[in-house]
């Protein structure tokens, strides 16, 4: 056992799949033309990994393989994608695979710029590094000095050969020839660190981003400034210029407001407020075409096209997922196939476990959604509604109401929400009579029929409302359910109990109906979550102490206690046929509880602490979200595909930290090596010969070796053939040989007198088969094992023939006739091979019942086995007329 556990290095259950809702991160996107395809592809990082989308219809087209650490920089040439991590990075073809990486940095790369067959890498330290690509070579290193100029840009001028400009913390400017190894001249800058460098439609001519806020037109041949902008908003973040016949200029700022300059008339033209919610990473205009590509930390990748008189962008396309860490996860439906989300951004989305494509976002909660509708307001912020803390959904009445309820942070009432519509609800849900600011709504659950929702609130009162009208049903309790805060409810399946829990360590069952107390039932301590698997009537509770209690809410019993989370648990979910709960807690720890058993079946950690847990409906994902995480991870449930082992895990276990799943499936290697682990330790289970020698033991072999035997000579004379077979008149095609390793012709039969008899009664001349000589040899020893193996290998003719050969007349004898009747004898003592031996003994009583009375030898023997066979079958008659009788009173007594 504790060898077995050792082993174990992850979990046994779940292995990491993938995450869903990531698109991209503050790494600047890269934008890339294939001249094959004649499309534009845009790559945005996600953590360890990157993800290329086609312009066209921003659909993914490659996830790349995950690299060591999180990535920090990227670029891009025609073949390639480079992307570093620390002080490596690495070039990947067709957006997936890494063909090259390059090591020599001490420190965190934070630039690179493709250069022909070269590429060009700047770390923290200013050390510059020109690469050969195919080869791994260093061409060449510069050192800078930081305390003078340490690099925060880089930029290869159009047309200018073998060159770069780079830019500095400190503002001033240098142009080097890199092939030359020579400084050619430097900018002295505007006292202002540089942040952005980009090429104008003009040769000679770039924009510089500055620290200010402001973007320089400057002219590099001359070293003259053609013209200055400046933006209110920061520094400069990323700067692009359109190329489609229009002299416009876009620049991007950390509020995650984009301004759009005229070159022409040297003015503001436009502002896109709010393009993202956090700094713009990276934007950039499409070659010769109308669209700008943007990204930025906010988890969003946005596509927007001028095509307006006014020259003001419009969103086109877009993959947007939450911008603030979740808030609570859980699947929505029945098909597995949807996880709705909640998150500290204010928002509700829809992930779909499928394909991108069918993701959707139900917005922001609005106080008053007419209002905004009706004024046009741009900036929402100030009637949105807090971030949903709680929320319960049921598919039932869909497309008929609001199926979805949610309780916000700090607000009493509950917001009402739309699925199909993909928008708020039309209902705010709250008690009339109470004017109080400081009473919250803690805990909702919507009923299986999608018509009532159960609403607790901090001042212990439980509601109940109305989904299709939003009317006030009635509340549990004469003023309030409990003294504290409510922590919970759950309606059962039926609608015909409510359960509720409070702050206070009350459990409540009450009647749907009629709103009244049937039991209470008071807890070792005060809950924190209560979760209802409406199908078995399993209710699972969180208590502050750490540990969970199980009920069953037809008993109101407690029917399980578990405890060994070492953290407050966050969040808890059953699996689809009750059997597993699986906890979640601040430990970073999530852990599988078998019910049946009572016992930890499997439990792994985790570097960031998981908040909340959601099983599939169909059992084949485990869903969880994690503190300071955007996305939704994915685990995929081993048990379903390959033999895990259920055993409980010893008091001393100490799990593993297994890595959160990337957004590409995990590799197959992986997979193999986790799935292979678990299914070693499993223990081999050898079934012995006999399990006790009270019990009777039957053989393995197949029924037609033993239940024909009486019947053989029927059997034979069906199988007979209606004419005899005609000799082939000509030689055979294929000579016939003996068989063995040698090959070797058989030499034809030698049949002088074809009028003699073929039937030759040899009698006692006859030679002896093996199963003879075993028989004679257990006279004198008493063994008969080796008789019985050869019985058991041959088949059905064959044991008749060598039963028939028992006789003397057939070249037996007496004393082999006894030997046979004494081994069935031993067979019958040990029980084993009982129906063999049933069958040996009647074949053998068949073909010679006529000469047994002569033989006083044989007829002793028969009269002792004739008391063993009796004795044997009273007892299993006895077993079996007991459990006849049992059987016929379950099918017919009225319990």
């Amino acid at each position: 056992m504790e060898q077995a556990s050792e082993r174990r290095t992850a979990s046994a259950l779940f292995a990491g799949f993938r995450a869903l809702g990531l698109f991209s991160n503050d790494i600047p996107h890269v934008v890339r033309f294939s001249a094959l395809k004649r499309r534009f592809y845009v790559t945005t990082c996600v953590g360890k990994s990157f993800h290329t989308y086609d312009v066209q219809k921003l659909s993914l087209v490659a996830v790349s393989n995950s690299v060591p650490q999180d990535i920090c920089c990227m670029a891009a040439d025609g073949r390639l994608v480079f992307a570093a991590y620390g002080n490596v990075f690495s070039a990947f073809a067709r957006n997936k695979e890494i063909v090259h990486t390059f090591k020599g940095h001490k420190a965190e790369i934070h630039l690179l710029q493709p250069f022909g067959d070269h590429i060009i890498s700047v770390d923290t330290d200013s050390i510059l590094i020109i690469w050969h690509i195919y080869s791994e070579e260093e061409y060449l290193q510069l050192t800078f000095d930081k305390t003078v100029f340490k690099i925060s840009a880089i930029l290869h001028p159009s047309t200018y050969l073998n060159k770069i400009l780079l830019g500095s913390e400190q503002g001033s400017l240098q142009l080097w020839n890199v092939k030359s190894n020579k400084l050619l001249y430097t900018f002295p800058g505007w006292k202002v660190g540089v942040t952005a460098l980009q090429q104008a439609p003009a040769v000679d001519v770039v924009a510089v981003g500055l620290m200010s806020g402001q973007v320089i037109i400057h002219n590099i041949k001359f070293n003259e400034t053609l013209m200055k902008f400046r933006q209110d908003w920061g520094p400069i973040t990323s700067i692009s210029f359109r190329t489609d016949g229009h002299p416009v200029m876009a620049a991007g700022s950390p509020c995650g407001h984009i301004g759009l300059w005229d070159l022409e008339d040297k003015k503001l033209i436009n502002q896109m407020r709010n393009a993202h919610s956090t700094a713009i990473a990276g934007l950039t205009f499409l070659h010769r075409e109308p669209l700008l590509v943007t990204n930025g930390g906010d988890n969003a990748l946005r596509i927007w096209i001028f095509d307006g008189p006014t020259g003001e962008g419009r969103l086109l396309r877009f993959r947007m997922g939450h911008s603030a860490p979740l808030t609570s996860i859980r699947y929505y439906g029945q098909n597995g196939q949807q996880i709705l989300s909640a998150s500290q951004d204010g928002t509700l989305q829809s992930f779909s476990t499928v394909h991108e494509k069918f993701n959707k976002s139900l917005g922001h909660g609005l106080i008053n959604k007419k209002r905004v509708k009706r004024k046009g307001l741009q900036n929402t912020m100030s009637v949105r509604l807090p971030p949903i803390t709680k929320f319960a959904a049921e598919e039932a009445r869909e497309s008929d109401w609001d199926g979805i309820i949610a309780c916000h942070q700090g607000k009493l009432s509950c917001s009402t929400w739309n699925y199909q519509k993909s928008t708020i609800g039309a209902y705010f849900l709250k008690p009339k009579e109470l004017k109080k600011d400081d009473i919250t709504a803690t805990a909702v659950d919507i009923t299986s029929c999608g018509n009532f929702a159960v609403i607790g609130l901090s001042s212990g009162t439980v509601d109940v409302y109305n989904m299709q009208s939003g009317i006030h049903r009635g509340s549990f309790g004469k003023d309030q359910a409990h003294k504290g805060s409510i922590r919970g409810v759950s309606v059962d399946g039926l609608n015909q109990l409510t359960v509720t829990t409070g702050s206070e360590g009350l459990l409540k069952f009450w009647n749907f109906k009629s709103k009244s107390l049937i039991h209470s039932v008071g807890l070792s301590s005060s809950p924190n979550i209560m979760l209802l698997h409406r199908d078995s009537g399993i209710l699972g509770l969180a208590l502050d102490d750490f540990s969970i209690s199980v009920l069953d809410i037809e008993t109101r019993k407690i029917v399980r206690e578990f405890s060994g989370h070492q953290g407050q648990i966050n969040d808890m979910a059953f699996s689809p046929d009750g059997r597993w709960l699986i906890s979640a807690a601040m430990d970073c720890s999530v852990r599988t509880w078998d019910l049946p058993s009572g016992c930890l079946i499997d439990c792994f950690l985790l570097d960031s602490a998981p908040l909340n847990v959601s099983m599939s409906p169909t059992g084949d994902f485990l869903a969880t979200s994690h503190v300071d995480h955007l996305g939704i991870y994915l685990w995929s449930n081993i048990s379903l595909y390959s033999v895990v082992s259920l055993r409980p895990l010893p008091t001393d276990y100490v799990p593993s930290v297994v890595m959160l799943p990337g957004t590409c499936q995990t590799q197959d290697v992986e997979v193999s090596e986790e799935t292979v682990e678990p299914s070693d330790e499993m223990i081999e289970y050898d079934s012995p010969e006999q399990l006790d020698e009270q019990l009777v033991t039957l053989s393995l072999l197949p029924e037609s070796r033993w239940k024909n035997l009486l019947n053989l000579d029927v059997i034979k004379k069906k199988n007979k053939p209606r004419e005899p077979p005609k000799v082939p008149k000509s030689a055979p095609f294929f000579i016939p040989t003996i068989p063995g390793l040698v090959p070797r012709y058989a030499a034809p039969e030698q049949n002088n007198d074809p009028q003699q008899s073929k039937v030759v009664n040899l009698g006692v001349l006859a030679q002896k088969s093996d199963f003879c000589l075993k028989l004679e040899e257990g006279l004198v020893n008493n063994k008969y094992d080796m008789a019985l193996n050869l019985l058991k290998e041959l088949g059905p003719s064959g044991i008749e023939t060598e039963l028939r050969s028992l006789s003397p007349d057939c070249g037996g004898s007496i004393e082999v006739m006894q030997s046979f009747l004494k081994m069935i004898g031993m067979m019958l003592d040990r029980k084993r091979d009982f129906e063999l031996a049933q069958a040996y003994l009647a074949l053998f009583l068949k073909l010679h019942l006529k000469m047994l009375p002569s033989e006083p030898i044989l007829l002793e023997e028969i009269t002792n086995l004739s008391s063993q066979v009796e004795e044997n079958w009273i007892h299993l008659q006895s077993l079996f007329n007991q459990s006849m009788c049992i059987l016929n009173y379950l099918k017919s007594a009225l319990l």
